[in-house]
């Protein structure tokens, strides 16, 4: 791969990522703060993510892989994607708000399977080629949190107090808009599929690979996967708006210490697997939900702030040991004939079904948490998804025997 094309693809991915982080990890608090919006009218909103992963795969496997190249398919998302990004921009009513961020996340979602397939149709061996790429996507997640928080102080008591939250929204619509023009430059990625080719919705969702739930280690895997995700859609939903409702300075430059954590833990993922085995790794990953968050439950932005760092600080063990490890025990599970389907189904379940209930649940939790306008019991709140996270580790020790899973 030539210097060029590692810099096309590089950049691709941090652009991609970049407008994720520049938006999202926030959006609790600017519907709080900006759209008076309820716990439940959050859930709606992050439900768009949920929603946008159920729908992309009949975006790639019906019009991506057949008809357009994967590039131009990726430019013109991101180009329809910023003019969504600019109308929300805009908007000063949840009613309005809402059309328009589920019609940009179930644009996004398919994106993240364009910008993988790109990179991979571009490499000659993807497990050594690949992290050094997609790093530079995390790389934008944190620049993106770090502008955010630093540079623009968007998320100081003072701009979340003028409005001026809503001014993310105009900068991911610039960078989306930007890499909508750059995809037309980046190298050419055919139809997979020939478009003459009988469609099947089982093989889009990775309903195929329903069968290995006949195994009952993968089965409750499976299980696991899908509860465990409940506890995670508190973090993508009310970390940001606890941490600013409490006072703390700075709070989405200081959740990139999570992405930074992730980065390093993903490292560390292949010794772990080695030393401990796969249960033990994935069960470490469920506890470090449970301890996450206590710290948030009993922490504060005072004399215990540190508490608050740390659990931030656990999200590369919470995300990398359970999510990480799981696409390579499903990948080894799978066998070659359904190892595309498998990753498929685990993507349906979690980032689909699991985080829509998640993402529901949640926002059932917050309302009924609310003691007056614009504050809650965040320890009644936080020690729901801890407990729940703890339950789900118990099934999984209980019932889940321990067999040998290679990392490759």
């Amino acid at each position: 791969m030539s210097t060029k094309i590692k810099f096309q693809l590089s950049f691709m991915m941090f652009l991609e990522f970049f407008i994720w982080g520049g938006w999202f990890v926030t959006l609790g608090t600017f519907l709080g703060n900006n759209l008076n919006a309820t716990g439940g009218e959050m859930a709606q909103a992050f439900s768009t993510q949920s929603w946008g992963a159920i729908i992309a795969p009949f975006i790639i496997g019906l019009i991506a892989d057949r008809y357009f190249n994967a590039e131009r398919i990726l430019g013109v998302l991101h180009l329809v994607g910023a003019l969504l990004m600019y109308q929300m921009y805009q908007t000063t009513d949840f009613s309005v708000f809402y059309p328009y961020v589920l019609g940009y996340m179930i644009l996004y979602m398919p994106t993240l399977a364009l910008v993988n397939s790109i990179s991979f149709n571009q490499m000659k061996d993807p497990a050594k080629e690949f992290s050094p790429i997609r790093v530079f996507g995390t790389i934008g997640w944190i620049v993106a949190g770090l502008v955010i928080s630093y540079l623009f102080l968007w998320d100081s008591p003072e701009g979340i107090q003028s409005g001026m939250l809503k001014n993310t929204f105009l900068m991911v619509a610039l960078a989306s808009a930007v890499l909508g023009i750059f995809s037309f430059t980046l190298p050419k990625t055919p139809p997979r599929v020939d478009k003459t080719e009988k469609v099947r919705i089982s093989e889009m969702l990775g309903l195929d690979a329903l069968k290995l739930l006949k195994d009952k280690n993968f089965l409750i895997f499976f299980i696991s996967s899908v509860l465990i995700c409940i506890p995670l859609a508190f973090y993508y939903q009310n970390a940001n708006p606890f941490l600013s409702e409490i006072g703390m300075a700075n709070p989405t430059g200081k959740m990139t210490i999570g992405q930074l954590s992730e980065v390093l833990f993903m490292l560390l993922l292949p010794y772990f697997f080695t030393k401990f085995g796969f249960k033990k790794t994935i069960m470490a990953g469920m506890l470090a939900w449970t301890i996450r968050y206590l710290l948030f439950a009993y922490g504060n932005a005072g004399d215990m702030a540190v508490m608050l760092l740390i659990g931030i600080a656990l999200h590369g063990i919470c995300y990398d040991f359970f999510f990480v490890s799981g696409q390579i025990y499903t990948d080894s599970k799978a066998g070659h004939k359904y190892k595309s389907a498998a990753q498929g189904l685990i993507t349906l379940a979690t980032y689909g079904v699991g985080m829509l209930i998640g993402f529901w649940v949640a926002g059932q939790i917050t309302d009924a948490n609310l003691i007056n306008e614009n504050q809650h019991n965040w320890m009644n709140i936080w020690r729901f998804p801890a407990f729940f996270a703890l339950g789900v580790a118990a099934i999984f020790m209980l019932f889940f025997k321990n067999e040998n899973v290679s990392y490759k």
